[in-house]
């Protein structure tokens, strides 16, 4: 407990009401935390209380406290100011700070007769720079296009000083360059289309056709025809890159969309932003999840767009920050005009950000050596069953059984969208004499469980799940509840619901299905899970039948019955084993007879 919470509780007393931003300091006097709020004292108070609620973060940020500073404002909107210039200023260790060391890139156009379109990591070298970009794949990309559909020159020659000199390269041949090493195109001829191409870079292919378009005939008409096919064939290319890019050019104009994904506590936000009807830079952030209760998507949008010149018209989320609005007046006030978020339902700007969302997942799961399938997954299925985190360790359970005979369960594990084949489990019932699958499944849990309440048994059964999953329906559900609330653990339980083809249909919770059907990546995991725990637990109860069904060959034998051909097949294990075994071996393991021994291993050898 922080000794100094007397002497803060009484200095937030005295707190003004008013809008401001607070400033937490431990003992050195460095800032550890930094906030905006409405109402000052109230919102300092909460830290500070006798009883408090907090969340693992915000009480080991509250006992590092020694003191604060406070900074009073006119209004919330200049607060929310002020804190994202001191956030980035100091960086306090228990904010959430955009961190992001790749550094930027830029499109070069160099000096000189005859220009080359170029990506630099900086801006030494002279010539005329477009950018910064944070994505070099992006920037990258949109050289390599620009060069291609003008037929730029890319090589090492260094012109006017190389015309003439040698033969033109492949890609002259191959049509990917104008062949400037000829000596036959004009300075000015070569500087229009390095126009055309940045422009291009800058604002798509429209203009960019509509004017090659004017040139093309006017060359025709002028019996040009060598100038009238560069231009046809640069109109083709510029038409085939806008079809590669065609999700992009028609829905939106000026917008980021921002997606997030979510992995073992840390999130992953992607921002891809379009200008001018195009794809023009994308950013991902990576930082872990607060605990403090802050609207992350607040948080980021607030510190990403606090101080930026390229405000988009509209940004897309999949749901609206909670200070949305403050947020729009800062988006406004820094470009100058109406800025909105929206939240698409469905259509070109869901697939956006469908675009996003995976690119975030795809980024997380490069940095955890998973899918971006998996990623999604794990987090739709966490919010499809409204649960606290994403779950990582996923349990599910199946019975098997033949009437009341070789009643079995199953357990297997999932880590991570993954079969954890070592912590699988497989359990015999022994309390139901009569086929009962809630009884079952009420014995199975309850003996699984024991092992996190008592603390006994291997790293896996004494661990605790993140989601419990049922092979059956809501009576599965109904049935397991209270022993799970008897034994003082907090796991939630659905279960997993086929229908009459025996394929995944549903999960079942709190005397209701929720319909999975749509959400293809959470459909397909549940489906793979309820496969596999079926399976394993079949396996088991066929298994365990043979078994039965060979001692009770065993127990034809006059002199061995049912414990001595239990026996047998405790040693044995297998029927390959039985029949390797000498007489005199089998007479010793059951504890009979020589004559009784001969007649148990001329069964076994079918004699």
């Amino acid at each position: 407990m922080n000794p100094r919470l007397p002497y803060l509780r009484e200095k937030t007393s005295k707190l003004t009401s008013s809008p401001g931003v607070y400033i937490m300091k431990n003992k050195e006097g460095s800032i550890i935390y930094i906030g905006k709020a409405k109402n000052l004292r109230n919102r300092v108070s909460s830290y500070f209380r006798e009883n408090p609620d907090h969340t693992p973060k915000v009480a080991a940020m509250v006992s590092n406290v020694c003191d604060y500073d406070f900074i009073v404002t006119d209004s919330e909107y200049e607060a929310l100011l002020l804190e994202c210039s001191l956030i980035k200023q100091h960086k306090p260790k228990y904010n959430i700070l955009l961190k992001d060391d790749k550094g930027y890139h830029y499109i070069r156009i160099s000096d000189g007769e005859f220009p080359r379109i170029t990506t630099e990591k900086n801006t030494k070298e002279a010539g005329k720079y477009l950018g910064p970009y944070t994505s070099g794949f992006i920037t990258k990309e949109a050289v390599n296009e620009a060069n291609r559909v003008f037929m730029l020159p890319t090589c090492s020659k260094v012109f006017p000083r190389d015309f003439g000199k040698g033969r033109p390269c492949l890609n002259y041949h191959i049509r990917n360059c104008m062949g400037l090493c000829r000596g036959k195109i004009s300075r000015e001829e070569y500087a229009n289309t390095v126009a055309q191409a940045v422009e291009f870079i800058k604002n798509g292919s429209i203009e960019s056709v509509e004017r090659m378009q004017q040139e093309m005939e006017k060359a025709a008409e002028n019996l040009d025809f060598e100038k009238a096919a560069l231009l046809r064939d640069r109109i083709i290319a510029v038409k085939k890159a806008s079809e590669k890019q065609k999700i992009i050019n028609s829905v939106v104009e000026s917008a980021d969309v921002v997606g997030i994904a979510e992995f073992d506590d840390i999130l992953f936000i992607s921002v891809l932003m379009y200008r001018e009807s195009r794809l023009y830079d994308k950013a991902v952030f990576e930082f872990e999840k607060p605990d403090s209760g802050e609207d992350v998507l607040s948080s980021f949008l607030m510190q990403f767009y606090y101080g930026r010149n390229d405000i988009p018209k509209s940004v897309v989320v999949e749901r609206l920050p909670a200070e949305s609005e403050l947020l729009e007046q800062l988006m406004e006030r820094q470009s100058g005009r109406k800025v909105k978020f929206h939240v698409p339902q469905k259509g070109k700007q869901s697939e956006l950000l469908r675009l996003a969302k995976n690119n975030s997942a795809e980024y997380a799961a490069l940095k955890n050596n998973r899918t971006g399938r998996e990623v999604i997954a794990l987090e739709q299925l966490g919010r499809s069953l409204g649960l606290k985190k994403t779950p990582k360790y996923i349990e599910a359970y199946d019975i098997s059984n033949l009437s009341s005979e070789s009643m079995v369960a199953g357990m297997v594990v999932f880590e991570d969208g993954r079969p954890l084949k070592k912590a699988y489990k497989r359990f015999t019932i022994k309390e139901q004499q009569y086929q009962n699958d809630y009884g079952s499944m009420q014995e199975v849990l309850r003996r699984r469980l024991m092992h996190i309440v008592s603390g006994e048994g291997d790293e896996y059964f004494t661990r605790t799940p993140d989601l419990i999953l049922l092979d059956g329906g809501k009576g599965h559900v109904h049935a397991v509840e209270p022993i799970i609330r008897e034994l003082g653990l907090d796991i939630p339980v659905f279960g997993m619901v086929k229908d009459n083809k025996h394929r995944t249909r549903a999960i079942a919770a709190e005397g209701r299905e929720i319909q999975i059907n749509e959400l293809k990546s959470v459909f397909n995991l549940v489906t793979r899970i309820q496969d596999e725990v079926h399976r394993y637990s079949v396996s088991f109860m066929h298994s365990r039948h043979k078994k039965k069904t060979y001692v009770s060959e065993l127990t034809s034998v006059r002199g061995i019955g049912e414990k001595k051909a239990a026996k047998l097949m405790m040693k044995y294990k297998t029927k390959e084993n039985l029949s390797n075994a000498s007489l005199e071996e089998l007479a010793a393991a059951a504890g009979v007879s020589q004559e009784t021994g001969l007649e148990l291993w001329k069964l076994i050898h079918g004699e």
